[in-house]
């Protein structure tokens, strides 16, 4: 049995592979909730929140997320929304750890919302 995403860890990009193709990405893309595909290369999502308060302690967790994984997402704050867009920098597309890194972060909001 294949292991859902969230339950991965990020493993270290140097570069020199190739990023995922369009079958790989749409596979990937139908197991994360909310998420778009920007271009070829790079996915992303809106979070919204009640204010600016639990926007910020989102992101921090976010932050934490990405340390932890050691694959860090361009994060925007703003009042009451969070916009995160990721790809692997060192391919220039995307590659597994986006879609776990992801997955993580999808995990993360849900428990927001308990």
């Amino acid at each position: 049995m294949v292991q859902p995403l969230s339950k991965r860890d990020c493993r270290p990009c140097e570069g020199g592979v190739e990023p995922m193709g369009v079958e790989e990405i749409t596979m990937n893309l139908a197991l994360i909730e909310g998420w778009s595909l920007i271009g070829q290369s790079k996915i992303a999502r809106t979070f919204l929140f009640k204010d600016f308060k639990e926007a910020l302690g989102f992101v921090n967790r976010v932050g934490e997320i990405a340390e932890t994984e050691g694959h860090h997402p361009d994060i925007h704050l703003s009042w009451g929304k969070v916009q995160i867009e990721q790809w692997t920098h060192a391919i220039n597309g995307l590659s597994e750890n986006d879609f776990i890194l992801a997955a993580k972060i999808e995990d993360a909001f849900r428990a927001d919302e308990r």
